[in-house]
């Protein structure tokens, strides 16, 4: 089984399978039906206070990757991702984002622990 990061703009593939967004935003002039999104986990998405600190430039991604795991850590957070881990262990999996880098994005921390 495979998690992969895509943006949520680009069209849907076969091998997609699960397509989960995971972001916090539905993304901007994207119809929801055009976006082919089986799950929208939001207890998932780093706090706005996080995704404002690092999209202000205030710090290096790695350091954003570890906040961002210790908010995974909450309880609620935590359970949804012992949700999509159920789903991986499913079939193929496709994180959406909306991120102009996902690979310096929260989806890119999300793949890891799932894979993990």
């Amino acid at each position: 089984m495979s998690v992969r990061v895509r943006r949520v703009y680009e069209p849907a593939e076969p091998e997609d399978g699960v397509r989960v967004l995971v972001d916090r935003l539905w993304p901007r002039g994207l119809a929801k039906d055009a976006a082919r999104v089986d799950e929208w986990p939001k207890a998932l998405t780093p706090s706005t206070e996080l995704r404002r600190w690092y999209h202000a430039g205030e710090g290096s991604y790695e350091e954003f990757a570890e906040r961002y795991e210790a908010e995974l850590a909450a309880d609620t957070a935590a359970e949804a991702l012992d949700d999509l881990r159920d789903l991986v262990r499913k079939g193929d999996m496709t994180l959406l984002t909306a991120s102009k880098t996902p690979e310096r994005s929260h989806a890119t921390v999300l793949t890891r622990l799932l894979e993990g």
